[in-house]
């Protein structure tokens, strides 16, 4: 048996309906499975990544169909080989909600601070909202962490939730359930 190959697209353009079908439709005929997705609408643009996987030559002929996609769909749409992401050993999976007024610098901050200590950032999800009675504009961040095992849990604690409540940030890190 052959090894899979994968391909990463992303996907940008204006936000109408039956665009989803239109993009993941060609992926399905040329035989590749699709893996890993995330989609969502920013203003009025619709943007997706795709984690697909084939054989080489499935992969191949969906890369072929890619331009004739970018201009029938009027995306932007961007194509990269990858692997499959070895799995990380001694890593934990910890889960950061975050909610706050909003103001300019708070993802940088929220980097930075994982990023000093040597933490990657799996997945980060954020939105801006008004508040339901006030109006008041609010933010908020999902941020999915991977903590090495030599990072001693409950310091990281206490010394996140000092940053946040330096920022003013409402914070939550926990261990991934499930």
């Amino acid at each position: 048996m052959t090894q899979p190959k994968y391909l990463v697209i992303s996907a940008l353009g204006k936000d109408r309906p039956g665009i989803v079908d239109r993009l993941t439709g060609p992926v399905m005929e040329a035989g590749c499975n699709i893996l890993d997705t995330r989609m969502t609408v920013l203003g009025g643009e619709f943007a997706i990544l795709l984690m697909v996987e084939g054989s080489w030559a499935e992969v191949a002929k969906l890369e072929h169909l890619l331009p004739v996609l970018e201009k029938r769909l009027e995306l932007t749409i961007i194509a990269k080989r990858t692997e499959e992401r070895p799995d990380r050993p001694g890593g934990m999976p910890y889960l950061i909600n975050v909610v706050s007024l909003d103001h300019p610098g708070i993802v940088n901050q929220l980097a930075g601070f994982f990023s000093t200590r040597n933490i990657n950032i799996e997945d980060l999800y954020t939105e801006s909202y008004r508040a339901a009675h006030t109006g008041t504009q609010m933010f908020s961040a999902n941020i999915t962490v991977n903590i090495p095992g030599d990072i001693h849990i409950a310091q990281l604690r206490n010394e996140f939730l000092d940053f946040c409540d330096s920022l003013n940030l409402d914070a939550v890190l926990e261990p991934v359930k499930g």
